[in-house]
């Protein structure tokens, strides 16, 4: 079982790319095999990267999107304007081609299936990759423990992994919130995460929830706010965010 190595520890791996998945317009899963792979656990990133022709590198880091399959890693991997990494492996990288990985990273933001007490998933955007890391991870193991999905994306075409999102999973209960646009039919107007929205959806304090928080910097810290407002303990907040602060 993959531990907490620190990435400078770690030693980088080819993965060929053996599978893709269209996500939305902008983002695909793409499912690598990598020889050696130690396994890691859910929550858990990894570090990518490429080299050109001439030596050049580039490298971002990717949170996987789904628990161990053997020597099978998936990321799912949004395009970002001018990005050096998203834009290739969104764009021309094709079956076959390698690219370096290292990893598994991470010790904090992670789940498994051994923690009975309920949870509470909060995505903000593409932060939702490392959550259904841990929503397979527990449909895989059978756990029993109680999840709770609160899924913010601007548009309902943004959504990730909207097919499989919408088969029931038993125990595993999912809102969507909508910043930009509502589903055809759906009656309201398009909001934003606030304090009542998390008092419907987050278990009581008292239950002794974990709540991991993926998404945005800006959006991180306003939904952790939030919950302290609300009562929830701050050890029982794991967050894991991306781009500037808020401030």
């Amino acid at each position: 079982m993959a531990g907490t190595a620190v990435s400078g520890r770690l030693a980088w791996r080819v993965a060929r790319l053996a599978e893709i998945r269209q996500e939305t317009a902008t983002a695909r899963t793409l499912v690598f095999h990598v020889a050696g792979w130690p396994g890691h656990l859910a929550g858990q990133h990894v570090d990518v990267r490429l080299t050109a022709a001439d030596g050049y590198t580039a490298q971002r880091s990717y949170s996987l999107a789904a628990p161990p399959d053997r020597d099978r890693v998936e990321l799912t991997v949004q395009r970002v304007p001018d990005g050096e990494v998203s834009e290739h492996l969104t764009g021309p990288y094709a079956i076959g081609d390698p690219v370096e990985i290292r990893g598994p990273i991470g010790g904090w933001f992670i789940w498994q299936p051994v923690e009975p007490e309920p949870v509470l998933l909060v995505a903000g955007g593409s932060g939702i990759v490392p959550l259904m890391a841990m929503i397979r991870a527990r449909r895989a193991a059978g756990s029993r423990a109680l999840f709770r999905l609160l899924y913010s994306v601007r548009t309902p075409a943004e959504r990730y992994y909207a097919e499989e999102l919408r088969t029931p999973y038993a125990g595993l209960d999912i809102t969507y919130v909508y910043t930009r646009e509502l589903p055809e039919g759906r009656a309201g107007i398009p909001r934003r995460i606030d304090a009542a929205t998390l008092n419907a959806v987050a278990w009581p304090p008292e239950f002794g929830a974990t709540t991991y928080l993926c998404g945005p910097t800006g959006f991180v810290e306003t939904v952790a706010d939030l919950l302290l407002s609300l009562g929830h303990a701050a050890q029982s907040i794991r967050t894991e965010r991306f781009g500037p602060s808020r401030d």
